[in-house]
């Protein structure tokens, strides 16, 4: 594997882990503000109780700024497979974009090359199942959008970094697709069905983001679940 080269900025925004908690999660972010330095100062601010355990610039630069030892706080209100302190479990990186509010656009090749050497590296030193490597809206799909649909989950899933299963023949049933979300991990209430499945979309059908149940969506629902169960 290519050496990482790793920038230390430390952020004072952390706390510790749970004793013997097992870090089985990684969230992927996009920072959603105007620059990479704007984003680097408000996860390193004391007053904005915000953080992640690293960054990547657009140019490829990496940046930790919370030890892995540590909770950094980047899930917020978040829940997947039942439980709710994601942040107690996981591991963050912040990808810079300026994501939906300030001009959302594709992530650049040297980006992603360096989002996918840095998740190697993570997923060779802790045991974090593949589909447990997650967007920040699926853990939170009621609040954020986060890396969004222009985010190349595909290509990091054809490198070993998380999930990304082609739809088959098969479909879930329409009235089965709630129950088919939480066996995945999404946690949601019926009302909330719709924003559940745009953050599925997002993930893993982003050519499409509608909040509906359409064949594709249902197709891509089943071979998820034929990969994981």
């Amino acid at each position: 594997m290519e050496d990482l080269h790793i920038i230390e900025q430390p952020s004072p925004n952390h706390d510790a882990r749970p004793p013997g908690q097992a870090i089985d999660t990684l969230v992927l972010h996009y920072t959603g503000m105007q620059s990479g330095g704007a984003a680097l100062e408000r996860l390193c601010d004391p007053a904005a109780k915000v953080s992640a355990h690293y960054l990547v610039e657009e140019d490829g630069r990496i940046f930790q700024l919370v030890s892995e030892s540590h909770c950094a706080w980047h899930a917020g209100l978040s829940c997947w497979q039942g439980a709710t302190n994601i942040n107690a479990r996981s591991l963050g990186i912040e990808i810079v974009n300026p994501g939906h509010e300030f001009g959302y656009r594709p992530f650049p090749p040297e980006q992603m090359a360096a989002v996918k050497l840095l998740a190697l590296d993570i997923l060779a030193r802790h045991p974090i199942p593949a589909a447990r490597v997650l967007g920040h809206s699926d853990v939170a799909p009621l609040r954020k959008e986060d890396p969004g649909e222009l985010f190349d989950w595909r290509a990091l899933a054809a490198a070993g970094i998380g999930l990304w299963p082609e739809a088959g023949a098969s479909a879930v049933l329409e009235s089965a697709v709630g129950k088919a979300l939480a066996r995945i991990g999404y946690g949601y209430t019926d009302e909330d069905l719709p924003a559940v499945i745009r953050a599925f979309q997002r993930h893993f059908r982003p050519s499409s983001v509608t909040g509906n149940a359409d064949p594709d969506t249902r197709r891509r629902l089943a071979a998820l679940l034929a990969v994981i169960d």
